[in-house]
C-alpha cells in the first residue's frame, strides 16, 4: 500500500482527534464569534489548503450570511500592501506552517487589526506561534507528497468553526458522527472512476457549492498523482464556455450534491451527458456516496472516497502516487 493510501484510510481517526482536543477551544471561539461578529472573514491558504479554505467559504456564507474572501499573499509579501481588517477574522490554513509568504499575511492581517486563526498539521511552525488562536489538525505526519488527511481534517475544522459561530445543534452532531461516516466512505469503491482516470489526458470535474472546492482539490490530487490535465468547474460556470470541449467520450466526474443546488445540478447533469460526454456523477444511483448526516458535510465523504480511488488510477498509470516528479512536501513561497 502506498502512504497516500495509507494516510487517506487515517483520515477518519485524525478528525476523531482534532475534535477530540480542539472541542472546548472551537466552542470558545464560537463563542467570541457570535458576541463580537466580524462583518467579514479572510483565508490564506495554497494549494490543498486553499480548497479547504474555499469549502469553509461556502460554509460561511451560506449558514452565517458572512462574506467571505481570499487574500492574496503576495500583495503583503511582494508588494507590501498594509491590510485595513480591523473587526475581521482571518483565518490561515497551512499543513507545514513554514511558508514565509502565508506567515507574512497573516502577521499584517494581525496587525491591521483582524482575529488571527491558524488551522495548522505542525504546531510548532512560525504560523502555529504567531496565530493569536491555533486550532492545530492532530493528523500526524505526512509522507506522502499528495496531502489527504491532513485535508479532511481542515475540512472537518472549518466545519466546526462554523457550527458552533452558529450555535448549530445539528450541524455540530453531524460534525461529531464525522469519523463514523468518513469510515464508511474509505469502504467505498468508484471503480469506473479509476478506470476512467487511469486512461485520460484530460478530464473534468465538476461541482456546486460546498463540492465545488472537492472538485478542485480532485483535480489538483488527479494532476500530482496521475499527472492527467484535470480542470475543476461549478456546474453553473462549466456552461460559460468550457461546455464547447465536450464530445463523444470526453472523462468527465461531477460531485452532484443533495441540497438546494439540486435541480439546477440535474439540469446540468443532462446538457453535459446530451454532449456525448462520459459522465460519472457522485450520486444516489451512480457513484456511491456516504452521507455524513447533514448536505453541508457530505463533500468531505465524497473527498475520503475520492482519494482512493485516485491512488489506485496513479498506480495503474504506472506512477507513484507519493513521489510525484516535480514536487516536494513542503512548498515555501515568498
Amino acid at each position: 500500500m502506498s502512504h497516500m493510501a495509507d494516510e487517506a484510510r487515517q483520515a477518519p481517526q485524525a478528525v476523531a482527534r482534532f475534535l477530540e482536543r480542539n472541542g472546548a477551544a472551537v466552542a470558545a471561539l464560537g463563542a467570541r464569534l457570535r458576541e463580537a461578529p466580524p462583518a467579514v472573514v479572510v483565508t490564506s491558504a495554497r494549494g490543498s489548503s486553499d480548497h479547504a479554505a474555499g469549502y469553509f467559504k461556502y460554509l460561511a456564507e451560506i449558514a452565517l450570511g458572512v462574506p467571505v474572501c481570499s487574500l492574496g499573499a503576495s500583495v503583503v509579501s511582494v508588494y507590501g500592501a498594509a491590510m485595513r481588517l480591523r473587526g475581521a477574522l482571518a483565518l490561515t490554513i497551512s499543513q507545514s506552517g513554514q511558508s514565509p509568504d502565508i506567515v507574512a499575511l497573516q502577521d499584517a492581517a494581525r496587525r491591521g487589526g483582524a482575529l488571527t486563526v491558524a488551522l495548522v498539521n505542525a504546531e510548532g511552525s512560525p504560523l502555529a506561534r504567531a496565530a493569536e488562536i491555533v486550532l492545530p489538525l492532530c493528523a500526524g505526519t505526512e509522507r506522502s507528497v499528495a496531502a489527504t488527511k491532513s485535508f479532511i481534517v481542515s475540512l472537518a475544522a472549518g466545519a466546526a468553526i462554523v457550527a458552533a459561530w452558529r450555535d448549530d445543534a445539528k450541524l455540530m452532531a453531524a460534525v461529531k458522527d464525522l469519523p463514523q461516516a468518513l469510515e464508511s466512505a474509505a469502504r467505498l469503491e468508484w471503480p469506473e472512476f479509476a478506470d476512467m482516470a487511469a486512461r485520460a489526458e484530460s478530464l473534468y470535474v465538476l461541482g456546486r457549492g460546498p463540492s465545488l472546492p472537492i472538485a478542485a482539490e480532485t483535480a489538483l490530487k488527479l494532476k500530482e498523482t496521475c499527472a492527467v490535465h484535470a480542470e475543476a468547474y461549478s456546474l453553473a460556470e462549466v456552461m460559460h464556455g468550457p461546455l464547447e470541449l465536450l464530445g463523444d467520450g470526453f472523462p468527465v466526474l461531477a460531485y452532484s450534491p443533495q441540497d438546494a443546488s439540486r435541480p439546477s445540478a440535474l439540469a446540468a447533469l443532462a446538457r453535459l451527458r446530451a454532449t456525448g460526454a462520459s459522465v460519472l456523477a457522485a450520486e444516489e444511483g451512480g457513484l456511491p456516496i456516504a452521507r455524513s448526516g447533514h448536505p453541508l458535510l457530505d463533500p468531505i465523504c465524497a473527498i475520503q472516497t475520492a482519494y482512493l480511488s485516485i491512488e489506485l488510477a496513479a498506480r495503474r498509470r504506472g506512477r507513484d502516487p507519493d513521489q510525484p516528479r516535480h514536487l516536494n512536501k513542503v512548498t515555501q513561497t515568498v
